[in-house]
This record gives C-alpha cells, sequence and structure tokens, in this order.
C-alpha cells in the first residue's frame, strides 16, 4: 500500500490535507486483500463493527461533512432518515459497493476542499447551530479517521492477525 507521510514541514493546508489522505489510505490498508466475507465479520457481540461498516460510515461521514454542510443538501447514502447508524450496518453490503461509495465521497470531498478560497470558509452546521470553518470540517475528519482507524486495527487484528499502523 502506498501510504504518504504527513509533511514534518508546510503550510497549514498542506499539512491538513496530507494527514487527511493519510488517514484515509490508513482505513484503506487496513481492508486491504480481504473478501466480502472478512470485511463483514463483527468484533463481538453485541457490537456489529466490522470493517466494511467502517468504510460505509466513512463514505457517510465525507458526504456529509463536505457535500452536505459545506456543499448543500444530499440524502444520506444508506438511510432514509438521517440515520448515520444505518451505515454501520454491512450484511448485505460488498466490497465493490461500500469502497465506490466511499471513494466518489472521497474525490467530492477534494474537489470541494481544493476549491475552497481558504480554510476560513465557513458554513452553517445544523447539529452544532454555529458556523464552522473549512479548518475545522478537516480537523473533524481527521479526528473521525483517526478514532476509526484504531477501531480497523483490532478488527483487522481479529480476522488474521495483521497489526500495524
Amino acid at each position: 500500500m502506498d501510504r504518504i507521510g504527513p509533511p514534518l514541514t508546510g503550510n497549514e493546508r498542506d499539512t491538513l490535507r496530507a494527514f487527511l489522505d493519510y488517514h484515509r489510505a490508513t482505513l484503506a490498508w487496513k481492508c486491504e486483500g480481504l473478501g466480502d466475507e472478512d470485511l463483514r465479520r463483527t468484533s463481538m457481540p453485541p457490537s456489529t463493527l466490522s470493517l466494511l461498516g467502517l468504510v460505509r460510515h466513512m463514505a457517510e461521514v465525507e458526504r456529509n461533512w463536505f457535500r452536505r454542510i459545506l456543499n448543500g443538501d444530499l440524502p444520506h447514502l444508506w438511510s432514509d432518515d438521517h440515520d448515520f447508524q444505518a451505515a454501520y450496518d454491512a450484511a448485505g453490503s460488498t466490497r465493490e459497493e461500500a469502497f465506490t461509495a466511499w471513494e466518489a465521497e472521497v474525490a467530492h470531498a477534494r474537489r470541494i476542499e481544493a476549491a475552497a478560497e481558504s480554510l476560513d470558509v465557513t458554513a452553517y452546521v445544523p447539529s452544532w447551530q454555529a458556523e464552522a470553518s473549512l479548518r475545522l470540517v478537516m480537523l473533524h475528519l481527521i479526528h473521525e479517521y483517526a478514532r476509526h482507524n484504531g477501531h480497523a486495527d483490532f478488527l483487522r487484528e481479529g480476522i488474521d492477525g495483521t497489526t500495524g499502523a
């Protein structure tokens, strides 16, 4: 897996962009080489968390922050009633379905971020009832990926013993 680490020096935007891409690549790496059955394997009862569920969730997160919050209203990918938890249910999902959606949302996010005039561009976040900057959105996504990549570490180790960042 080609996973380029964030720069040790650089401007703020390039550094945020690199950290976000690093974490995106980490999630893909955690799923590399696994088939649908392994990707759907859940951690331990009562949790239904799976690698495929994480990929679907992150597709929904990318869509929410970059396309819904920063760029307009869109329906959820896997829920008709705005339920973010629905993405975690990967029981009937496939690698192709989940990764196609996730990769499309990442591509949209990159395009929206690159087109933004600056990190100071703001958008209204309904759940926070406040404006938030693109800077905060990028930091929030980095945090979200980092947290879920920790889950992915444990899930992957439970599948075939593979460990590592």
